[in-house]
């Protein structure tokens, strides 16, 4: 049991702390890390901290000492997370749900890989051809989606830039028999630039240093990163990822998922394209813009299996609809500058979201009858990447904060909330847990008429009209006086969020630890205590 580790390790779960202070919070913490403890449990809940190397915990001998303990019975691990949501969906028939949560940098994909690998692992002991091949497809597009989607940031070397849903579905004897993956909000940006010591995403490193010679002569390219404007700076930068042996294992990956050779080709052709997009430069004729090196147009043009004067129309002119009139009008230097670097958003994010639906075209539950094989069952994996406040922040960052505070306010009225409020109803004793409650920060970001989202519609319906100076000037103006808003014009420092989500899950940073620590032994203290699942 957790509770009967030695002690030389400290407590394996926070809840038996004699008393829950931050430093005694962080002594138990620092000595378990110390001692190659990296995970702690506080109650249903996992704390993990990252060692940044390699640890011999994951192997077909740790596997087989959870498989099918309860959660305590061992001391804490993401397999024993791993093991209770399955154990969970089994017996009750139910879905059930892990939720990784924490920092930039915090492990939660690797986490989620192992999390992915040891479900495959304790299922399927008749070794069927069909939940075998399901099992392969589903640990495989790990590879295909971060090639796509991670990238190196300055704490990670293989950072996600996009948050994933994976369903894993069951049949009703608890094998997997198909998945789906939902992506939301690809960092997008980073195709076009990258905060200093960043790269952008690993499958144009990949494609220049793993592709043959006939590949990139095909594609036009050369192996050289700083040939490329949008990957000049990041190929700079040593990275732990070995992009020539990665961009292999993608390939195979791909080919074991189902993609046909023509539509691998055609994935690299896009690759190229954005790639020879950032090299174009735009300057004036009088009063018309025009592209410098129009060669590089041919052969964006050939990748695209489009006309060249197509694509010069698109990088040089925009449709604008005036009453019934429909006109192409010319842009600027800059809005031609500009109208690039969204083409090749645009383009890598399509490219982005047709992978993951070619995917779930392949691993998806397909002529499952309930009526004969009985109900199908659900565990979701739910891996959102971290909190992060760069000195640059791009929309899809706010985004992603924001995503993090509404799971946080999830947790605070799954776990804390309605606990307490149970508690009082039903009359047993309890001592109040005073907590921050985020809800203020929320309604901050989304609030109607008043929220940043609704200044920033009402600044989308004026285009042309708001600038960038006005809509903050509006910002200020309406959330100038709140105590969670700040804005580069007043100098303040942004904001900090926590992020802690619904049980079972596993939490990566200390934020509302305490509180959550706090609140699990108090709640022990009453015999009638029953587990949060």
């Amino acid at each position: 049991m957790a509770e009967l580790e030695s002690l030389e390790f400290g407590k394996a779960d926070f809840v038996l702390l004699d008393s829950v202070s931050m430093p005694e919070f962080m002594a138990n913490l620092r000595l378990r890390f110390d001692k190659g403890r990296i995970y702690t449990f506080i109650g249903e809940v996992v704390v993990s901290v990252n060692p940044y190397k390699n640890l011999n915990i994951y192997g077909r001998d740790t596997i087989e000492q959870y498989k099918g303990r309860e959660l305590y019975e061992r001391p804490p691990h993401l397999f024993a997370i791993a093991d209770a949501a399955y154990k969970a969906m089994k017996r009750r028939s139910k879905d059930t749900c892990i939720v990784i949560s924490g920092e930039s940098g915090a492990g939660k994909t690797e986490a989620s890989k192992y999390i992915m690998q040891y479900i495959a692992a304790i299922t399927n002991p008749s070794q069927r051809a069909e939940i075998e091949r399901v099992k392969n497809m589903l640990l495989k597009s790990n590879c295909v989606l971060e090639a796509f989607g991670n990238a190196k940031t300055n704490r990670n070397d293989n950072s996600s830039r996009f948050g994933k849903y994976m369903d894993i579905n069951f049949d009703f004897k608890g094998d997997p028999i198909g998945g789906h993956i939902n992506n939301y909000l690809l960092e997008k940006s980073r195709v076009i630039v990258q905060q200093p010591g960043e790269r952008s995403f690993h499958s144009f490193y990949q494609l220049l240093q793993g592709g043959s010679d006939q590949i990139l002569r095909s594609l036009h390219l050369q192996k050289n990163f700083s040939a490329y404007n949008y990957i000049r700076a990041g190929g700079q930068l040593k990275c732990s990822i070995n992009d020539g042996a990665e961009f292999k294992a993608v390939a195979d990956a791909m080919k074991v998922i189902g993609f046909k050779p023509e539509e691998v080709q055609t994935v690299y052709k896009i690759l190229a394209a954005i790639l020879h997009l950032g090299n174009l430069k735009f300057s004036v004729d009088g009063d018309t813009p025009v592209i410098e090196n129009g060669k590089v147009v041919s052969v964006i043009a050939d990748l695209l299996s489009t006309r060249s004067d197509m694509v010069e129309k698109a990088l040089l002119f925009r449709t604008v609809a005036t009453g019934r009139d429909v006109i192409d009008k010319q842009h600027t230097e800059q809005e031609a500058t500009y109208g690039r670097d969204a083409f090749a958003k645009a383009i890598y994010e399509r490219l982005f979201c047709w992978i993951v639906t070619h995917i779930n075209d392949i691993i998806e539950v397909k002529n499952y009858d309930t009526t004969i094989h009985g109900k199908n069952t659900v565990i979701g994996v739910l891996d959102i990447y971290g909190f992060e406040i760069f000195d640059n922040n791009s929309f899809e960052q706010f985004c992603i904060n924001y995503c993090n505070e509404k799971l946080q306010q999830l947790f605070i009225q799954l776990v804390l909330k309605q606990e307490q409020e149970e508690y009082q109803r039903e009359g047993i004793p309890w001592n109040h847990i005073d907590y921050f409650n985020n809800q203020i920060i929320v309604d901050l970001v989304e609030q109607q008429h008043k929220g940043i989202i609704a200044i920033l519609d009402d600044a989308c319906m004026n285009v042309g009209k708001v600038t960038d100076e006005m809509f903050l000037e509006a910002l200020n103006n309406k959330l100038g006086k709140h105590a969670h808003f700040s804005s580069r014009k007043v100098n303040c420092s942004s904001y900090h969020a926590h992020s802690l989500t619904m049980v079972p899950f596993i939490h990566f940073s200390c934020g509302l630890c305490l509180q959550l620590a706090r609140f699990n032994m108090l709640r022990c203290k009453h015999s009638l205590f029953t587990s949060i699942s």
